[in-house]
């Protein structure tokens, strides 16, 4: 960037950024700097940046480099996510209101149905959580991880805590509850597996205990007779298994929309035509 300093001219060197696909520029900052020299390069970056009519401004900060954030937030920055490894700030720089998006706003995470040729039901008795020490038996319950897939989540989710190998079939149902976790929205994805092993070995660090239990007994136990949530999984699993219930199941598709991105759609697939 040319600028006049006391009547001569002199290249100003900017922060490195490319467009993202809204109007913006995204910074990521990879080489230690002093100080100074960051505040310089970032108000003149802006500068140039509101010249050329750029809106949002997106900053990613190593940890390493922390030292360079509250120079950041001093010209109008402010924190939009964290990871393990680096702070993301942002700044709307268009006179424009700020289209800006949210962090992410829901945990997802997913409960798994199994039911052998028996009719007995995989269930598990929590070392953690509000559970713990109640004696009271469920289904495993587990949390996504960044990037999974729900149908890859729960055959996870199964095989860590019971060493039970899976096929996923459908998506049942799902709950949310809103403003759950530290102000984020829960989703519960309840899923229907095809058990394809039986031998179970239990995760020590997060299962006290796990078993084949007949649907029955599970059935019966006082909190799946009282609990909302446990009792429609009892019922949803009753009417699985006898036929009287379908759920979603996934298809992959991709989106030329969104750069050729692969997805999972779910839906009926049975009631859907398709040539």
């Amino acid at each position: 960037m040319l600028v006049q300093i006391n009547g001569v001219n002199k290249i100003r060197e900017l922060l490195p950024a490319i467009n993202d696909e809204h109007g913006g520029v995204i910074v990521q900052v990879e080489s230690p700097m002093e100080p100074n020299v960051f505040h310089d390069m970032l108000k003149h970056s802006i500068t140039k940046w509101k010249m050329q009519g750029k809106k949002g401004v997106w900053i990613k900060i190593p940890i390493e480099l922390a030292n360079l954030v509250e120079i950041a937030v001093k010209e109008g920055f402010w924190y939009h996510h964290a990871e393990p490894d680096y702070l993301m700030l942002v700044h709307w720089i268009a006179d424009s209101e700020s289209t800006i998006p949210a962090n992410a706003s829901h945990k997802v995470s997913i409960g798994a149905i199994v039911l052998n040729h028996k009719r007995e039901l995989l269930v598990v008795q929590e070392n953690i959580g509000r559970l713990k020490g109640s004696g009271i038996w469920k289904i495993p319950t587990g949390t996504l991880e960044e990037g999974e897939n729900i149908f890859e989540g729960a055959i996870r989710e199964l095989k860590e805590e019971t060493g039970i190998d899976t096929e996923f079939m459908e998506v049942l149902a799902f709950r949310q509850i809103p403003r759950s976790f530290f102000n984020k929205s829960d989703l519960f994805f309840l899923c229907m597996m095809r058990p394809l092993s039986f031998h179970i070995q239990k995760q020590d660090l997060e299962i006290e205990a796990a078993q084949w239990m007949a649907f029955e007994e599970y059935a019966n136990q006082p909190l799946i007779q009282k609990d909302g949530l446990s009792k429609y999984i009892r019922d949803l699993c009753l009417a699985k298994s006898e036929g009287d219930y379908q759920g979603f199941t996934p298809m992959t598709i991709t989106s030329s929309v969104i750069d050729d991105h692969i997805s999972s759609l779910y839906f009926l697939k049975d009631a859907l035509h398709q040539d």
